[in-house]
């Protein structure tokens, strides 16, 4: 993947490319942040045909009028009457587009990544929300990380998640073609048989580092996003405490101690961890 990733979610299916993302039906809008571009599908508009007839007939008569009164004016009629229809075919094809469930094209150019597998498009649908959240802490993280270089690694960390998962969605297949020739009534020293444990071995044993490698990188996210999170929780704590002890300093005579509110050197220490073992 490049420096710049594209992701989208439909209800069959998450793409993730280098290139923007194509749309096959429906609407969508693109939010970007940093290096990450969402492609998000719009609901449905829920226009029926009748609707679209019905919109295309009441924005046709006024074309028309004015096509007449241009036509009038010595302006080519048909040329007016030709934008006109132009116009209306338009408006018909974007309401009729509107009214679609959104859904992306499938790439074809070869580095980009579909996944199919639900088990799939959970874990990376997870890990967008994980990543929306350690995003969401950078303005408070100023002085602490570079948001320009910690956007690059999540974004290479999200990268290198969907090619991993589709590793793994492919391993789901093939493991349950595996099994399914597991029991087949044929001798147990048939070379097709001893080729097939051989092969469903090997499967397993990517699978599991499919899916430790899938584990690793979700939880560097997640670590980043509880680092940050805790960090800006911590902070107000103690903006609070501070305010307290000034508080009850002013009205209850209380003296104030001399270092208010919790010390957090220690949780700095946790979000820069946690940002470095995201970039590792």
């Amino acid at each position: 993947m490049g420096m710049e990733l594209h992701a989208g979610v439909d209800a069959e299916k998450v793409v993730v490319s280098p290139y923007p993302i194509k749309v096959r039906s429906g609407v969508v809008r693109r939010e970007r942040t940093g290096t990450l571009v969402e492609t998000v599908p719009r609901m449905p508009s829920g226009r029926s045909r009748e609707d679209r007839v019905t919109f295309a007939a009441r924005l046709a008569l006024p074309l028309l009028f004015v096509s007449a009164v241009l036509a009038a004016s010595g302006f080519s009629w048909w040329l007016a009457a030709g934008g006109s229809a132009v116009l209306v075919a338009a408006m018909w094809r974007r309401q009729a587009r509107a009214a679609q469930e959104a859904a992306f094209a499938v790439p074809r150019d070869g580095e980009s990544r579909v996944l199919w597998s639900v088990p799939e498009r959970a874990a990376f649908a997870g890990a967008l929300d994980a990543s929306r959240r350690v995003r969401r802490t950078w303005p408070a993280l100023d002085g602490m990380i570079d948001p320009v270089l910690a956007d690059r690694s999540l974004t290479r960390a999200l990268g290198e998640l969907a090619d991993v998962l589709a590793r793994r969605q492919e391993l789901r297949r093939l493991r349950g073609d595996l099994a399914g020739v597991r029991d087949a009534d044929i001798p147990m020293d048939s070379p097709a048989k001893l080729a097939a444990d051989a092969a469903r071995e090997r499967a397993d044993v990517a699978w599991r580092e499919a899916g430790d490698a899938a584990n690793r990188i979700l939880g560097s996210i997640d670590a980043a996003a509880r680092a940050g999170e805790g960090f800006i929780r911590e902070r107000q704590v103690a903006a609070t405490a501070r305010h307290a002890e000034r508080t009850l300093a002013r009205v209850a005579g209380v003296p104030a101690t001399a270092d208010s509110g919790p010390d957090l050197a220690g949780r700095t220490e946790a979000v820069i961890a946690a940002y470095r073992d995201l970039a590792a």
